[in-house]
């Protein structure tokens, strides 16, 4: 297991973030993620999701937003979110300019980076991946929160699990299919909004992780 830099990244002239830096020898191509809404980016899904791409072959930034770093409960507007994004995204590129450039995050992170594209696109970033997009709060089905998904005009990459409580495919598939072919639905059976599968589902968490970081890296390298 390789050890991740940690870096200061700039929002503004009074605030900036945590970050930490993860890039194999051999990287071909960076991922800018951002946490959940109630874990920082330290949290294990975090970790093995950039140890796991790291394994192949993708760098990766992943950073704190102002409220995490603040130990806050409570989540940041939008406004102050997507200036958290797009400071994060422009310190990859700075630090890889090398390298082609793709955002996204878990849950709140994936919708943060997700709003920020549609408002004003990251520069450089060539896609969008999302690991379990919050399309909904949980116990209430709607779509509304994908609006905005029509003004993103790079593509998009959806992990999503089957028991996620917070996307029911049943809502999700409709927009991912009226996206077209800019964006591509990867379920996973029977994982939850945390990729965690029950026992009597025969398979082990680490097997889903696997299988999300096998797709998520193959969709990267076939657009980098």
């Amino acid at each position: 297991m390789s050890s991740a830099q940690p870096v200061r990244i700039p929002i503004d002239a009074e605030q900036s973030v945590s970050g930490l830096l993860l890039a194999p020898a051999d990287a071909r191509a960076a991922y800018v993620f951002a946490h959940g809404a109630g874990a920082g980016m330290a949290h294990a899904v975090m970790e093995a999701v950039a140890q796991g791409l790291a394994a192949r072959g993708i760098a990766t930034l992943r950073y704190q937003f102002p409220y995490m770093e603040r130990a806050s409960r409570r989540p940041d507007t939008p406004r102050v979110a997507h200036a958290a994004v797009r400071a994060a995204v422009a310190a990859a590129g700075r630090v890889w300019p090398e390298l082609p450039l793709f955002a996204g995050g878990k849950s709140f992170g994936a919708r943060m980076t997700s709003q920020a594209q549609a408002d004003t696109p990251l520069p450089g970033v060539r896609g969008l991946a999302f690991l379990g997009f919050p399309l909904h709060p949980a116990g209430q089905p709607s779509d509304e929160r994908a609006a905005h998904l029509a003004q993103v005009q790079v593509p998009m990459l959806f992990l999503q699990g089957t028991r996620d409580e917070l996307a029911t495919l049943e809502l999700l598939r409709p927009v991912v299919e009226r996206l077209g072919t800019r964006a591509t639905l990867r379920p996973f059976a029977d994982a939850d909004h945390s990729f965690h599968v029950p026992a009597r589902s025969g398979r082990k968490d680490a097997e889903v992780l696997g299988e999300l970081l096998d797709a998520m890296a193959g969709w990267i390298v076939g657009l980098a």
